[in-house]
């Protein structure tokens, strides 16, 4: 099976590194079962050879129509939808989360990847990727539809996966950033990045 670019050079950054290792099933059970590592709530079946399954929470983010220009230096509007279905209009945006809340230690990166069968639909899974070591909250999740027919999404089923490498050590900056903590969908904060202003 073939795998996104973006995949492939996660892999060969992380398989080329001494220290640098994917966790398999065996360590990701390990490090959960210490409290190293946090995934709540999480079914066993869930636990891939190499992966954890997420699935999609009940939150949802529209953008909001404009006649205007989206703007980075701007806090973007949404329209806000709690519901166990959602549907995607055609070739439509939006924006969800993930029903499991993470918590990475100071020492462990991740990469989220859309699951093979998710894609095969044709909805695909934009997300920006990393998840930095000491980050907390469920993982907001950019969603697109690519059909020519609106889709239906629902709550609960498996939506993407999360693979976990170690570093070649504890961070020195961990991860405090502005999505930290997040429990629900979150919107894009880029207005509020240190460099505006």
């Amino acid at each position: 099976m073939g795998y996104p670019l973006s995949y492939n050079g996660f892999l060969n950054r992380f398989s080329n590194r001494e220290n640098s290792v994917i966790l398999s099933d065996k360590t990701i059970k390990r490090m959960l079962k210490s409290g190293e590592l946090g995934i709540d709530p999480l079914d066993p079946e869930q636990i891939e050879p190499a992966s954890v399954d997420l699935r999609l929470g009940d939150t949802f983010l529209t953008p909001k129509a404009t006649s205007g220009i989206y703007s980075m230096s701007e806090a973007p509007s949404y329209e806000a939808v709690t519901a166990d279905e959602f549907i995607i209009p055609t070739h439509g945006f939006v924006l969800a989360t993930t029903r499991e809340v993470i918590r990475l230690p100071d020492n462990l990166t991740a990469f989220v990847e859309g699951r093979s069968s998710v894609g095969r639909l044709g909805l695909f899974i934009q997300n920006a990727g990393w998840v930095d070591p000491g980050f907390e909250g469920a993982i907001t999740l950019e969603l697109y539809n690519a059909n020519a027919a609106p889709m239906r999404i629902e709550a609960g089923r498996r939506i993407c996966q999360l693979v976990m490498a170690m570093a070649d050590g504890v961070v020195d900056n961990p991860y405090r950033g502005k999505y930290q903590g997040q429990r629900v969908t979150t919107g894009s904060r880029i207005h509020m990045d240190s460099e505006v202003g």
